[in-house]
């Protein structure tokens, strides 16, 4: 009875509620996770539609069934709807809704956080396919490489499209990156030590870490390429100074860490689901965690060979070379404990365990072709051909694709509750396998060849006419394999009989609850002692349903769950989190309000929504918090923690910390762009540089150092003071500054000066917030959280702005 009422009262705090409002203002993250994924399955849908396109147009010589226009736009939207619309949304929706059951934990560490990723995610797709709809889709290439994706070449908004929708999207994965991070560090179940995580959530934590310093590259490529587009900053035209190839080096700074961003958390679903099916431990469960920060590390060491034919100097060549065929060491490890696993085994043939074969033998070939494109000779030879879109795809689909499948058919019974009815799956997976490897190995015989890829048709004559028609065939199989997996989702779904709990045996926490999954996951939280806590609790479900765990209290309609120490799992405080909410959506549709201003060049009206989407960060923070000290909680199990807003740091401090980290990682890619176009680009130096100013950079350092000090003292008018003479000093450089649309010298110090302003700026607003919050009666010496939050912010501004006022007059004094 005291079960049933905790169950009710807990579903009273954290349902999501009924009807129109419940799909607007619901932050949990089983419905956001939800979303995340069939919204990623729909856009996944519409990629494979343009995929058909396209082999229908190749699939005989001088064929007419679309012009070149119309194919550039198909080719350019299917790589860009399956990479930034389909994989990553796909594994952001995955773990947003396993995390925190696989950690034990109620929900993430931001639930608001990942409502505003998922409507920008929404929005921003929705704007890149209303595009295509309307014929204005990008058509230079998923990659935009300039000058082809310039105003001279693409005159319309079709690459403002791509910039700008993009870039919306990265707003949701970069949300998505910190609250995943901050959710494997700080809300596991108590005991869960590092080396009693989930392998997944291993995965997931060198996935986030990945994204956080490896998407701001391209979010910075996009907005100087966009400025170039719509003001005329020289960026990337090497006849006033800039160079194409910074776009090359700002791209694949990304796009090659992109590949292990996708392939990382599809190998973690894979080592999560392949010892259940082999019904044994995994082995080198140590190794394996290894081999993941090796491969996260090396990933951003091997963009130059997407490169190997722009000039680079041979030195460099056979550095990135030696690099790229290392990279193949720590996925072979993986791959070897994963035989190892399935030989100490008693291997079940499962559907899942069908797409894990599919995975082994796809994957494994992708990555074989991955190693001979990593040879410079052998890279020269296939460059820019069909080989390199077969290599690409037998990484990405059967590195991706083929364990999500995978993946679904295991964590379904999770979600639905229910078991399969028809056993269509399995047709299912040898359609999606045989038309998968007849499209592209026939592929890969086609660019040996000589075909190059993105090209709309071909002659007849020369040899290609045959395999590209059995490429086209494969693909069309490939599509009723998919369709038929779908009809069988949907008949599970709809159909589906309900199923035990834990259908599989599996032995990691989000099986110890009820499926589907309450609002609230667990009514009181495990305690963990053991890498595979059902294994040595079988029971452990019944016993937390019962409220035999910690924190089974449901008071003060609180949202309550546990925040741990990160390395020895001992409990810290007591984490209190955010109701549904009105702020995503609309924190989402003012910035959707922008970005459409930018894409409809009413560059006049899009500033006018940055105020609005700052008043809304301001509410936003403004409801957390409580109006006096609470004290200790009873956290049970003899357990009295202080709730989050009277703790030392806070989930918040440990956000602010990784995205100040995710800024400081953009602002260096825009001093490498700096450094390489004085040192790399034509027509360099400059016809004019900033005047060589001693009392501009004293201004903005004396202000730093008064920000710096007075914010530690508690004096916030001070702190406010030195921001402001930093942004002073900043404008004065601007003011004196060669116009930004005459060199790419006088744009990037224009980027540079609007770098360090933007900062002093968002430390000012964060300063202001403080004070106010201190006058309203939020903080006392127990709940001094945000004022550590706040001079984290100001003391990167401060700096930031004393570096670049700095940094902005060495050339002068210099010359």
């Amino acid at each position: 009875m005291k079960a049933l009422q905790l169950h009710h009262e807990l579903t009273a705090i954290w349902r999501t509620e009924p009807g129109w409002r419940g799909h607007l203002r619901s932050v949990n993250h089983s419905d956001i996770g939800k979303r995340f994924i069939v919204a990623a399955f729909v856009f996944f849908a519409i990629g494979g539609v343009l995929a058909m396109l396209i082999r229908a147009q190749l699939a005989t010589p001088r064929s007419a069934f679309v012009g070149p226009e119309v194919y550039n736009q198909l080719f350019t939207m299917h790589g860009s709807i399956m990479m930034f619309l389909f994989a990553i949304p796909m594994f952001e929706g995955l773990t947003m809704y396993l995390l925190p059951k696989m950690l034990g934990a109620r929900d993430l560490a931001f639930p608001r956080l990942s409502a505003l990723g998922w409507w920008c995610y929404l929005f921003g797709g929705t704007i890149i396919v209303l595009a295509m709809l309307a014929g204005v889709a990008p058509n230079a290439g998923w990659f935009l490489y300039p000058p082809l994706s310039g105003r001279t070449y693409t005159p319309g908004i079709n690459s403002d499209v791509w910039l700008l929708g993009v870039t919306f999207v990265e707003i949701s994965a970069m949300c998505a990156a910190i609250e995943i991070a901050v959710s494997i560090l700080k809300l596991r179940a108590p005991g869960m030590r590092l080396d009693r995580m989930p392998i997944f959530a291993w995965y997931m934590l060198a996935t986030a870490g990945m994204m956080i310093f490896g998407f701001p590259p391209l979010i910075l490529g996009s907005i100087l390429l966009e400025v170039e587009r719509a003001f005329g900053w020289p960026f990337f035209d090497p006849a006033l100074g800039g160079s194409p190839l910074l776009w090359q080096h700002l791209f694949w700074l990304f796009g090659h860490p992109e590949v292990y961003i996708i392939f990382l958390p599809a190998a973690g679903a894979v080592s999560t689901i392949l010892p259940v099916m082999a019904r044994a431990r995994l082995l080198g469960y140590g190794a394996i965690i290894a081999a993941i920060m090796a491969l996260a590390f090396l990933s951003f060491g091997l963009w130059v060979h997407h490169m190997f034919t722009t000039g680079i100097p041979h030195m460099a060549l056979g550095f990135f070379s030696a690099a790229s065929a290392l990279v193949a060491v720590p996925t072979a490890v993986q791959i070897f404990a994963w035989l190892g696993t399935l030989w100490s085994g008693r291997p079940q043939m499962k559907l899942p365990m069908l797409y894990l074969i599919g995975f082994f033998i796809v994957f494994v070939l992708g990555g074989l072709t991955g190693v001979m494109l990593a040879m410079v000779p052998f890279d020269a030879q296939a460059h820019d051909t069909a080989f390199v879109t077969a290599h690409l795809h037998y990484v990405l689909v059967g590195g991706f694709v083929f364990p999500m499948l995978a993946a679904a058919y295991y964590w379904l019974p999770h979600v639905t509750g229910r078991q399969r009815v028809m056993r269509i799956g399995e047709a299912a997976f040898w359609l999606i396998f045989i038309g998968f490897n007849l499209t592209f190995f026939m592929m890969h015989l086609t660019g040996l060849l000589g075909m190059p890829r993105r090209i709309d048709t071909y002659p007849e004559g020369m040899g290609w006419t045959a395999l590209n028609l059995l490429s086209s065939i494969g693909g069309f199989l490939q599509a009723f394999g998919f369709a038929l997996f779908l009809i069988d989702v949907v008949l599970q779904i709809g159909l589906g009989r309900v199923h035990r709990r834990n259908p599989w045996g599996a032995t990691t926490l989000e099986w110890a609850m009820a499926t589907p999954a309450p609002a609230y996951n667990f009514a009181s939280l495990a305690t963990v002692t053991d890498r595979e806590p059902l294994s040595t609790q079988p029971d452990l479900g019944v016993r937390l349903a019962r409220g035999e765990g910690l924190l089974a209290v449901a008071r003060n309609g609180w949202r309550e769950t546990m925040v741990i120490d990160m390395t020895t799992g001992a409990p810290e405080h007591v984490a209190i989190l955010p109701g549904n909410s009105w702020l995503p959506i609309t924190t989402a549709a003012m910035l959707g309000g922008f970005f459409l201003s930018m894409l409809a060049g009413l560059y006049a009206v899009a500033p006018l929504f940055l105020p609005m989407v700052a008043w809304l960060g301001w509410r936003w923070a403004w409801t957390n918090g409580y109006h006096e000290d609470v004290g200790p909680l009873d956290a049970g199990h003899g357990y009295r923690l202080p709730p989050s807003f009277e703790a030392e740091r806070t989930t918040g401090w440990w956000g602010s910390v990784l995205a100040l980290g995710a800024s400081a990682t953009l602002f260096t890619a825009l001093l490498f762009g700096y450094a390489f176009l004085w040192t790399i680009a034509p027509n360099w130096p400059p016809p004019r540089l900033i005047a060589p100013s001693l009392a501009v950079p004293a201004l903005a350092s004396a202000g730093a150092a008064l920000s710096v000090v007075t914010a530690r003292q508690g004096r916030i008018a001070a702190a406010l003071g030195g921001q402001a003479a930093i942004v002073v000093a900043l404008v004065l450089l601007l003011w004196w500054a060669p116009a930004p649309t005459g060199h790419a010298y006088a744009a990037t110090s224009a980027a540079i000066a609007a770098y360090g302003i933007f900062h002093a700026g968002t430390a000012m607003l964060i300063l202001a917030f403080v004070a106010a919050r201190a006058r309203a009666g939020f903080h006392s010496p127990a709940r001094s959280g945000e004022v550590r939050i706040a001079r984290l912010w100001s003391d990167h501004g401060a700096a930031a702005g004393a570096f670049c006022a700095i940094l902005l007059v060495v050339p002068g004094w210099l010359a």
